[in-house]
Order: structure tokens, then sequence, then C-alpha cells
């Protein structure tokens, strides 16, 4: 590390400099939606549905009301039967089970990745051959993309249907494929923080299956394939046409605000090397990951987060309760001990400032934060 910077305030997140950038073309699409009045399933809809299958090289788009609900919808349209067993990493957010749950699923949880957190895949056949699995859900998490090349030849080998969630993945790739194009479908969040984040809840749903995406199109707005013509039981899951006129010009910027983050990452890589007690995330060879967190485990990560704070650093502890030791799904009858590795991601894990933005100025300030910590140790 070279001389300490100048001390700096460093938010975890900061949403202003990506949205500074489109603020005035936004506005101005509000003031034209405002002028035309179609708020709900408005044209912007389907020209964002157009531009994401695009961009996902996807015959289809469905733009749905969250990430949750492309979930859920991805696996009822995709004919998840009632009580059908669904592979789960257990490291998630709490929506990717809560999706299986809600659409009629038996969540099956398997333990993940040491080094890239993602779902492993040898568990994951094990589990799929011994419990009568249909469904397979690989979670991209953190913008590190599983393992799909295996996964796949797995679904193929089990007749399992894949639905990636890709949430926290827009426009990660590994071997050669893009995160969200390889399943019968994929499901994608729009939360604002996420690396294409709209100014609100939003979601989508992408895959080349026109009758899935049909079945999807329907549940999302009441079971109609046409108005008040209700074929199925559905749900209020529509994109919001505001949210639509966001997407839409955040969209084209979602490689350079990726490339950015991948800088950010490179530098933490860098400069926090070396620090025994500080475990980095490993970057799988032929990943192109898009670092929607940088997640580093340590033994306290309460008190380092306390030190950062201190010195004017903001870090995040996601999912430090595992899913399947959660009070909410205790029926699920799983114990401490049953997925140590996500217990330790759980457990160790805390999440580093990184956004399309993020100065060098403040990553050397977080690092050097970082370096003090262990220094003291």
């Amino acid at each position: 590390m070279r001389s300490a910077p100048r001390a700096c305030t460093v938010p975890f997140v900061d949403l202003q400099p990506s949205n500074h950038v489109v603020r005035e073309r936004i506005l101005h699409r509000i003031g034209e939606l405002i002028d035309r009045g179609d708020f709900t399933a408005g044209e912007a809809v389907a020209e964002f549905e157009q531009q994401f299958a695009d961009y996902q090289r996807r015959r289809h788009c469905v733009g749905v009301a969250s990430g949750t609900d492309a979930l859920r919808l991805s696996l009822l349209a995709s004919g998840l039967a009632p009580g059908g067993g669904v592979v789960v990493p257990a490291s998630t957010f709490a929506a990717t089970v809560e999706a299986v749950i809600q659409a009629g699923g038996a969540p099956i949880l398997v333990d993940v990745d040491v080094d890239d957190y993602t779902i492993d895949v040898g568990q994951a056949g094990r589990a799929a051959a011994g419990d009568g699995a249909t469904h397979v859900i690989p979670v991209h998490l953190y913008g590190q993309m599983a393992d799909m090349r295996r996964l796949a030849s797995l679904a193929d080998a089990h007749g399992l249907q894949i639905v990636e969630d890709a949430c926290q993945a827009h426009g990660a790739r590994r071997d050669g494929w893009l995160a969200g194009s390889i399943g019968q479908a994929a499901a994608f969040s729009f939360y604002p923080s996420k690396n294409l984040g709209a100014m609100g809840d939003a979601g989508a749903i992408v895959t080349d299956d026109e009758e899935l995406a049909a079945r999807a199109r329907s549940l999302r707005a009441h079971g109609e394939r046409r108005k008040y013509y209700h074929e199925q039981i559905g749900y209020t899951a529509r994109l919001d046409t505001l949210q639509a006129v966001v997407l839409i010009e955040k969209l084209p910027l979602l490689e350079e605000w990726n490339r950015q983050r991948r800088a950010a990452a490179g530098f933490y890589a860098r400069a926090l090397s070396g620090l025994e007690p500080l475990h980095l995330p490993v970057e799988r060879e032929g990943s192109e990951s898009v670092w929607h967190l940088y997640v580093v485990l340590t033994a306290d990560p309460e008190e380092l987060a306390e030190h950062l704070r201190e010195r004017g650093v903001q870090t995040g502890r996601h999912y430090p309760v595992p899913v399947h030791l959660a009070p909410a799904f205790r029926d699920l009858g799983f114990a401490p001990g049953d997925f140590p590795v996500a217990e330790t991601l759980a457990r160790e894990g805390l999440s580093l400032p990184l956004y399309p933005g993020i100065t060098e100025s403040q990553l050397e300030w977080v690092c050097e934060a970082v370096h003090d910590y262990f220094r003291r140790k």
C-alpha cells in the first residue's frame, strides 16, 4: 500500500453518480408518460421488454413487479407441480426460497462453493438424484455466475428444468455464456441498488419458450390472456410503466457500469491480497463477474465493520442468518451444521463499498482502513 490517502467518507452504495447521468432524459420521458397517461401496461413496458430480450439474447422478456415475482412466476409458468422439488443453494436472499414455497414447490437445499459462493454442483447432483427434483435454481450470487456448463449437463442427466436466479448478475458471463441465457427461464430484479436498477421495485423474466412467456404474461395480470378472460389464478405482478421508462434509459449504460464495478473489485483484490486473516472472493477461470457485492470473510465482521464505520466507511452484512436457519423456514427441518460453507459465509461475510462512480481515493481509503484494522490485531 502507498501512503494513506486523504480521509474521506465512503458510502456503502451511492446511487447518485449513475442516476445523475440519466436524470434529465428520465424526467423528459416521465413528462411524456404523464401526457399519455398509460401508467399501467404502457408502451414503454413493451419497449423495454424488447430491449432487454435483445440484450439477453433471448426471444422473450416479460416485465414483472419484482425479482421475487420473476422467480415465482418462472416456476409456475415452467410447470412446477404442487410439492415438486426445487434444488436451491443455502446461501441466497430469502426471496429465492420464498418463491419456491409460494409457487407450491418443496425447496431442496444444498451448500455453496467455498470460493465463489455459488451452488455446489456436485451436491446439487446428489440432491436431484435422491429427492426427485424437477427444477433447479442456480443463484448467481453477488454478481458471480454459477458453473452453468456443469449445471446444464446435470439438468440434462436428471431431467431438471433450470430457472436462473440472475437478480444480482445483470451482464455477468462465464465460459462465454451470459447470465440468464441458459435456463428454461431466468429471473432478474431491478431493485434500485442492483447493477441495472429502477427507481422502485421491478423485475423481469427472460426465456426462449413462447408458451412459458405467454403463461408468465397471463400470471402477472390475474390469469388473463385477454382482458377480463381469466384462464387461471394469477397475480398483480405487472412491471410499472414508470419503472420501464427508467430502465430504458439505464440499460445502454449497464456494460460501462459493470466495467467500473470490475475495476473496483480488481482494486480490492490487489490492495487486500496477502492479508491472511481476510478471505477474498475468488473469480473462477473463464468468469467475467459483475460484482453486485464484494464480500470478504473475516473472523469478526462486526468488529471490522465498526472499525471502518469510525473511519467513515459504510459496509453491509448481507444474509447474516442463512436461509435454512431463519425462523421463517424452520419447517424445512434444517439444523446448524447442515450447510457449513453457507453458514461460514453468513457468520463471517462483510460487504465492502462498491458501486459505479466510486473513486480511487475512496477505494484507497477503504483499503488503508482495512489494513489498519489488521495491523492492530
